[in-house]
């Protein structure tokens, strides 16, 4: 079989993949704190006929020798967690993290995740939730009958209860922050979860060193460039028709040679 079918298939295989990923973040250019993702791409390994520098007459040596590459394969897809723009609303639970930071939820199986999606809700036990009604962490609860609920810049939440003249303090949120977030793993519902990648948590309160600060009545939007990424599409398309033909001119050689034989 003629090498270059196998490099095309390669290369028709990357572009397929890069367009799934550019499909993921148009799909989620609405999708409140999603994180455009990105697919990186590394040449296979080399099929070596003639090493650099082996002998070639006398004391002489190759300076380059003979290196044919059999094609690129996809090496990661990872997330880029710069922030999105802020979006204001009119919901007194919605919260936007400026800065870095996420937010933390406990899961049904008892696991922690992040999200930067900050939809918060009440639950039928008070607790702040999160829009698929996971808890955060650590716990709040919001006292029947409370109003005007707030959230301050540095996570505190407050609420006026009953006849009380002043708004009673109800807990703080509390952020997670990581040495690589590029390296956590992605779930679904916009949570994350830690990975070896990522390293664990740091926890801290909003508006410490290396924490962001919490807005209220703001959500963070997604920071997928709707352009951005039908330009990415477009060179991938092109790439994808390149490498076509590719395979139809291996395949035009073989049939001549058929032909020729």
């Amino acid at each position: 079989m003629n090498p270059a079918l196998l490099v095309s298939k390669t290369g028709l295989q990357a572009q397929d993949a890069k367009l799934q990923v550019i499909a993921h973040n148009l799909a989620n250019v609405n999708t409140v704190g999603f994180k455009r993702n990105s697919a990186a791409f590394e040449d296979q390994f080399y099929e070596i006929t003639r090493m650099p520098g082996s002998n070639s007459q006398g004391d002489n040596r190759v300076p380059a020798g003979v290196q044919l590459g059999t094609g690129v394969r996809l090496v990661s897809t990872h997330k880029q967690f710069t922030e999105g723009s802020m979006q204001n609303t009119s919901q007194q639970l919605d919260v936007a993290i400026v800065g870095n930071g996420f937010l933390q939820v406990l899961q049904a199986n008892g696991d922690t995740a992040y999200t930067r999606a900050g939809q918060l809700q009440v639950d039928n036990e008070g607790r702040l939730v999160n829009a698929n009604g996971l808890p955060l962490q650590p716990e709040i609860t919001i006292p029947e009958g409370a109003k005007s609920v707030t959230i301050s810049e540095t996570g505190l939440v407050s609420a006026m209860v009953g006849t009380d003249a002043t708004a009673q303090e109800l807990g703080t949120l509390q952020l997670a922050t990581f040495v690589n977030p590029a390296g956590l793993q992605a779930q679904g519902d916009n949570l994350y979860l830690v990975s070896q990648a990522s390293g664990d948590a740091v926890l801290g309160e909003p508006g410490e060193a290396g924490f962001g600060t919490l807005r209220q009545f703001a959500l963070e939007s997604s920071n997928v460039q709707a352009v951005e990424e039908m330009v990415d599409m477009i060179s991938a398309q092109r790439s994808y028709e390149m490498n076509t033909k590719v395979l139809s001119a291996a395949d035009d050689m073989m049939r001549n040679l058929a032909q020729a034989a």
